[in-house]
């Protein structure tokens, strides 16, 4: 597995961090010591990787590490560690890393006897196992689990689409039933609009930053159908949309089936957004298919049965360092999902999960 170098990615914040770390440790000056203060000396860190064997040399995938800290005449230490500064009255450390795959992180530890201080670096190849930290496997039949989920009701004035639904969480819409998730579309005459369907959310319940979210799904059959799922910054009250970002993992339109979009939308590149692209799922509507995106500070890398087609180059300057929440819904008509055939009557989304991984 690739080893990434954390100081690459950590950037102009590690940069800050080590400044403040450095200016909040004084200096060697004696300032307001008593005479009696004397340097610390024979600084030695040792690091411990959880579960390092010969077959394992960076670990058992947990992400865990000991750290053993001595000096002479140390009262105290601080330790910069993935961009964390952890401040201790002891010489032990115990550390999880949660990004998963194997990552050298830079180790940064001063030792303290008042202001002053002597320091040191050294360095850790950790590798961490890939692992759910939220997922729905929608096993049990009824209404979706209201612990994970929440809803957009209405018709939002199209949702800034010209969408032509009425978003429910009635039964009619969506529901748990033989081990999925089914989102069904219908034409009917309902508070003034054409057609009902839902979308769900997780928004106030469930947001994560960086890692693998994808969904196993069969899509809806219909001119004018429009299935998502796709993540939005939880910041979207405070600086609205685009501001907040957006990342659409999926997305297909009846009326150009089997073709998946994954795009992302931020300031000044949304709506048409340019960072786009498609491919293409065979029998999407009648078989089922993983559509996922691997996200991290570098890079955002979209998935179709885990063949990579689409990889955008994430910064520090993006929207897309933040925490952000999962959307599942059916749209009908509108911008994207065009006319809707005059014949449609409903149409349903299978979801068999959804899974978001560190």
């Amino acid at each position: 597995m690739k080893i990434i170098n954390l100081a690459n990615r950590a950037g102009v914040f590690t940069l800050v961090l080590l400044f403040a770390f450095q200016s909040c440790s004084s200096n060697n000056d004696s300032g307001g010591d008593s005479p009696a203060s004397t340097v610390p000396a024979n600084l030695s860190v040792q690091v411990d990787v959880v579960g390092r064997t010969a077959e394992n040399p960076n670990g058992d995938g947990s992400g865990k590490i000991k750290l053993t800290i001595n000096a002479t005449n140390a009262q105290s230490y601080k330790v910069l560690i993935n961009n964390e500064l952890k401040e201790l009255t002891t010489g032990a450390l115990n550390y999880e890393f949660t990004a998963s795959g194997t990552i050298n992180y830079p180790i940064i530890v001063s030792a303290y006897n008042g202001a002053k201080f002597i320091s040191t670096s050294t360095s850790v190849n950790v590798f961490v196992a890939r692992k759910i930290i939220w997922a729905d496997e929608f096993n049990t039949d009824g209404a979706p689990d209201s612990s994970k989920w929440g809803y957009d009701l209405g018709n939002g004035n199209g949702f800034g689409n010209n969408e032509l639904q009425y978003y429910t969480n009635r039964s009619e819409n969506v529901k748990i039933e033989g081990g999925l998730l089914k989102i069904t579309a219908i034409k009917e005459a309902y508070q003034g609009n054409q057609y009902t369907s839902t979308r769900m959310l997780t928004r106030g319940k469930f947001s994560f930053k960086y890692g693998r979210a994808e969904v196993r799904a069969k899509l809806p059959v219909g001119g004018g159908t429009w299935p998502a799922f796709w993540l939005l910054g939880d910041n979207i009250d405070t600086v609205g949309w685009p501001s907040c970002g957006e990342i659409d993992i999926l997305e297909s339109v009846g009326n150009n089936p089997n073709v998946i979009h994954s795009s992302l939308h931020s300031p000044g590149r949304s709506g048409n957004t340019p960072d786009t692209k498609t491919t293409t799922a065979p029998n999407s509507t009648t078989e089922f298919h993983i559509y996922a995106a691997e996200w991290d500070a570098e890079n955002i890398k979209f998935y179709v049965d885990d063949n990579l087609f689409y990889t955008y180059k994430n910064s520090s300057t993006t929207p897309f360092n933040a925490k952000f929440f999962v959307i599942l819904n059916l749209a009908m008509g509108g911008n994207f999902g065009g006319t809707v055939d005059p014949n449609f009557k409903s149409a349903t989304y299978e979801i068999d999960y959804v899974r978001v991984y560190n």
